[in-house]
């Protein structure tokens, strides 16, 4: 039988790429029982458009770790009763307790990009969110929590054919919703509110990390070294590459320049 469309793609993740996954995905490991013994607390925020492999990556990430000390946040809509609360309530209760790990696919910057832009909030609640998003994680920070935001940023032509991917496969097709379909035809407003955000909302003690993510193989890699750059922990391998690669990782502010200067052009 032959393959789909996505199934060949994911042969493209070759047996040498697993390999080279295989350390990193041991360092984490780690890195978990390093937070586990010292009771420290980490959240790594995954955010980024549709299609942009957030889901493939965070696999990777937590695919050998302790299930007891890690947990995944993907959180669905709100209910009619986290609608009257404030607006960080319902992520405040998934944030880790000491000696855990949190992986938020998709966190609470869900109101600077997919509400605003489909239009689930208001203006105020967009703007009362910018203006609070930085000293709430400020807080958590100061607190003892070690915060890493990444953003995934996967180009237009990409999404399309992970989009056509998910609606040809029958094992994939549940991941396509009523909002990725108009995913591509909001291409701009998604690119103006992600400006707003990596603009507004990367701080010093918690700056965006933006990757490249139309070769899943090397986000995966490159989001592995971010997270264990986060913590000096035990046993380190220093025989192992951390170096960050700079065609795949980018700062906000490197980020925000490409992007001015390509609507510029």
């Amino acid at each position: 039988m032959p393959l789909t469309p996505a199934q060949e793609e994911e042969a493209l993740l070759s047996y040498e790429e697993t390999l080279l996954l295989e350390p990193y995905q041991a360092e984490l490991v780690k890195l978990q029982q390093h937070i586990e013994k010292h009771q420290l607390k980490l959240v790594v925020l995954f955010e980024g458009r549709d299609a942009a492999g957030k889901g493939s990556v965070i696999g990777s990430v937590s695919r050998y770790m302790n299930p007891k000390h890690y947990k995944i946040i993907a959180l669905g809509k709100p209910t009619q009763e986290e609608k009257t609360q404030w607006y960080f309530q319902r992520y405040v209760k998934h944030l880790p307790d000491a000696g855990k790990v949190i992986l938020f696919d998709r966190s609470w910057y869900n109101r600077a990009m997919v509400e605003p832009v489909f239009g689930f909030c208001t203006q105020k609640e967009y703007e009362l969110f910018m203006k609070y998003v930085v000293p709430f994680e400020q807080a958590i920070i100061e607190e003892g929590t070690t915060v890493l935001k990444l953003y995934f940023s996967v180009t237009k032509d990409k999404q399309s054919l992970r989009f056509e991917q998910r609606r040809t496969d029958p094992l994939r097709q549940w991941k396509l919703s009523e909002i990725d379909l108009q995913a591509q035809s909001m291409w701009g407003q998604f690119t103006d509110v992600k400006y707003q955000m990596l603009k507004q909302t990367s701080h010093d003690l918690a700056p965006w990390n933006v990757i490249r993510s139309d070769d899943k193989h090397r986000a995966r890699v490159e989001t592995m070294k971010l997270i264990l750059s986060q913590i000096d922990y035990e046993g380190k391998n220093r025989n192992l590459d951390y170096t960050i690669d700079k065609e795949i990782v980018f700062t906000a502010s490197e980020e925000l320049a490409l992007m001015k200067k390509n609507k510029m052009q």
